[in-house]
């Protein structure tokens, strides 16, 4: 499993995910505090999921043009250059704009990332390698979502917005290591259509409004010390509860860990409408995050069994960061007429209304999986042919 290409393919994305979430919820609470309000706050994380989910499906097109190496370098350098900018102005037109820029780095970076994963994770251990390449992935989380909103606060936020320019730019030392390969060119779908996909994108989009709201406008509705609290805690619950969700589908499928995803993601959600009460906010975040985590290796593995390597990717991580974006942006705009409280009562309501999806979604025909081989001879990597369908899968 932690072959070379793999090891740096992590160090690369660690590098540049850190970045990401060092400035997640610190620059929302920058902008607010720059003059811009609730509304600014999550205009800026709207701007950056805007942009992310409108270069998500052009990169499985840069994969087979320029391959895997030059698409992390790409994705590193626009999440790590623009961030510099940051101390210049906490004015709003300033901040959307980095915004965007680091936005598309995003896009381009973990649709690579997620793709490469299910590329190098050997057969039958597709569900583990997600969920390790997920763990790998979620550490800046559990060290970043904090540590941006505790440095902010204790010293300025100038330093930490260094620190998330540098930290992607790190990375590049582990994407010059990476093989030049590309990806090999899909035959065909191994579930005909939108058919295999749909259920676990759109309960997985319900769960990733939940997140947007939660991350962005958590620290708005609390102290900073709070926040970072519980945004610890739930940086903790999903790495650990992705392994896990791996590691047991790929023993008993990962349908079967739908439905309790989704009961404990809205459970923890709805535990935010108590967020006078600390035991409450950190407690339902800690069981938000576990219910995140398994939703998130439950389905991305189920739809990289549905379908191409590549477009899953791009289509998961569209869901991801459209459903983020949606959350901030749209939850920014009903605030001020709910309060925290109830808004965050009917975020929980939301993701409960996925939940029929979760059984329909088990009665989809589910393909085989294709494990890697190695590279082909002009560069790109290859998929032995996956018994039934005749055709290289990836």
């Amino acid at each position: 499993m932690l072959t070379r290409s793999m090891n740096l393919m992590m160090a690369a994305s660690v590098g540049g995910m850190f970045g990401f979430y060092l400035l997640f919820a610190a620059v929302p609470l920058y902008v607010a505090s720059g003059g811009a309000g609730e509304v600014g706050a999550g205009l800026v994380t709207g701007a950056m999921m805007l942009s992310t989910v409108l270069v998500e499906p052009a990169v499985p097109w840069l994969l087979s043009r320029f391959g895997y190496r030059a698409a992390m370098a790409l994705g590193l350098a626009l999440l790590g250059l623009p961030a510099l900018l940051l101390p210049f102005s906490s004015g709003l037109p300033l901040v959307l704009a980095v915004s965007l820029l680091r936005g598309a780095g995003l896009g381009v970076l973990v649709v690579t990332g997620t793709a490469l994963a299910a590329e190098l994770s050997p057969a039958g251990r597709r569900g583990e390698g997600l969920g390790l390449y997920g763990v790998a992935v979620g550490l800046p989380s559990l060290a970043g979502l904090p540590l941006g909103l505790w440095a902010g606060d204790a010293l300025g936020f100038t330093p930490v917005f260094v620190a998330a320019g540098l930290a992607p730019l790190a990375g590049l030392a582990a994407v010059a290591g990476l093989p030049s390969v590309r990806p090999a060119r899909a035959a065909g779908d191994r579930v005909s259509g939108l058919r295999g996909l749909a259920g676990p994108a759109l309960i997985f989009a319900a769960v990733t409004v939940a997140i947007g709201v939660l991350v962005t406008f958590l620290p708005l509705a609390v102290s900073p010390a709070q926040a970072s609290a519980a945004l610890l805690a739930q940086s903790i619950g999903t790495p650990a509860a992705r392994w896990w969700a791996g590691r047991f589908g790929d023993r008993h499928g990962s349908a079967r860990l739908l439905a309790p995803g989704v009961l404990a993601a809205a459970g923890g959600t709805a535990l935010q409408v108590w967020t006078a009460e600390p035991v409450a906010l950190i407690a339902g975040m800690a069981l938000f995050g576990i219910g995140f985590g398994v939703l998130q290796n439950a389905t991305l593995a189920l739809m990289f069994e549905r379908g191409p390597a590549g477009r899953v990717s791009a289509l998961w991580n569209l869901v991801y960061d459209a459903g983020m974006g949606a959350g901030a942006m749209g939850f920014g705009l009903i605030v001020g007429r709910t309060g925290f409280p109830l808004g965050f009562g009917l975020v929980a309501v939301l993701i409960v209304a996925t939940l029929p999806l979760t059984w329909t979604s088990r009665r989809v025909r589910q393909g085989k999986r294709s494990p890697i081989t190695g590279a082909h001879a002009d560069g790109r990597l290859g998929t032995s042919p996956s018994p039934g369908n005749g055709a290289n899968a990836g």
